[in-house]
């Protein structure tokens, strides 16, 4: 075991953002209040540690509602879902409450307004995500097109004479986010679109503290899962940021220590899914490694907090 000197510089803020933190409350109190089991639809967030957690609780995730049995009480993800899904829940007399990130909701209600506006909505998202596919939903199919990048804003042609304004998954990457936005403009210049953008602080918050410190690094992780959008899009900033050999790992198992062996300075950030105690695992890890000095590198300060649902508001 070496222990020779390394240097990790802590992202900050990094880890949970109010909306995840909101969601895993709703269902721990939801199981509190009404006991075993709770029904979650889909991963309540994009964390197996923490799913795994809540599971050892009692909550019961499942893909579709018709796995919810009758009389059941169900939980929507943070992510969102279609307005089918609820009203399916209604149909079938299931109790349920609704973790979805108010931020996603205010795109939701966007691609409404639009909608009401007579525009075809673009949706800049990413295929098969599930806050693409519940924000997707929230519009009759054919009103909305889901554009994943600039080259596709290039050559997307609306339905004939229609007006267009986008909205954005709130994950995005901002930097890839504002390039298929300045081509929609050009192509389309009365394009309407949110007055602050629709990518969440906590998104930008965190891609931004990547951004100050990637450039120092000869090695970056991104704590996160592999289907987390807002983990994906740190690693790809990281490196576009200057950082080669970045990396996203679930646990500090991940780590491929041999890797490590001429590396000097080491950044970590976590996806806003990733609960704190995985950054302490993996600083733990390294100091089994090494002779660790942490520099924290904080680029904004978040006091962000979403209300809960009026049902578990005691």
């Amino acid at each position: 075991m070496s222990n020779r000197a390394i240097t990790i510089l802590l992202a900050a803020p990094r880890g949970f953002c109010a909306g995840v933190d909101r969601a895993i409350q709703i269902v721990e109190l939801a199981l509190e209040r009404y006991g075993q089991p709770i029904y979650v639809r889909h991963e309540i967030v994009h964390n197996r540690y923490v799913v795994e957690g809540l599971a050892r609780r009692g909550a019961v995730f499942v893909d579709e509602l018709e796995q919810v049995p009758d009389g059941g009480m169900v939980i929507f993800s943070a992510h969102g879902v279609a307005k089918s899904v609820p009203d399916e829940a209604r149909r079938r007399g299931l109790k349920f409450l609704d973790a979805t990130c108010p931020l996603v909701t205010k795109v939701h209600r966007e691609a409404e307004k639009h909608h009401a506006k007579g525009r075809h909505v673009v949706m800049l998202g990413h295929a098969g995500h599930p806050e693409a596919v519940g924000t997707m939903g929230q519009l009759p199919d054919g009103e909305i097109t889901l554009l994943q990048s600039a080259a596709e804003a290039e050559t997307f042609e609306p339905p004939k004479d229609a007006r267009v304004a986008y909205i954005t998954q709130t994950t995005l990457s901002v930097d890839d986010t504002a390039a298929a936005v300045d081509v929609l403009s050009k192509r389309f210049p009365d394009l309407a679109g949110p007055r602050k953008g629709d990518i969440c602080y906590a998104t930008t918050n965190r891609q931004a503290a990547v951004k100050a410190i990637a450039h120092r690094c000869d090695g970056l992780f991104i704590i996160g899962a592999p289907n987390s959008s807002n983990s994906r899009r740190l690693v790809e900033v990281a490196m576009g940021a200057g950082c080669d050999y970045s990396r996203l790992i679930q646990r500090a198992g991940d780590i491929v220590w041999a890797d490590l062996a001429d590396r000097h300075c080491i950044g970590i950030s976590a996806g806003a899914s990733a609960p704190e105690i995985l950054v302490e695992e993996v600083l733990d890890a390294f100091r089994q490694h090494f002779d660790v000095r942490v520099e924290e590198i904080t680029t904004a300060r978040e006091d962000m907090e979403f209300k809960l649902p009026t049902e578990l508001r005691s």
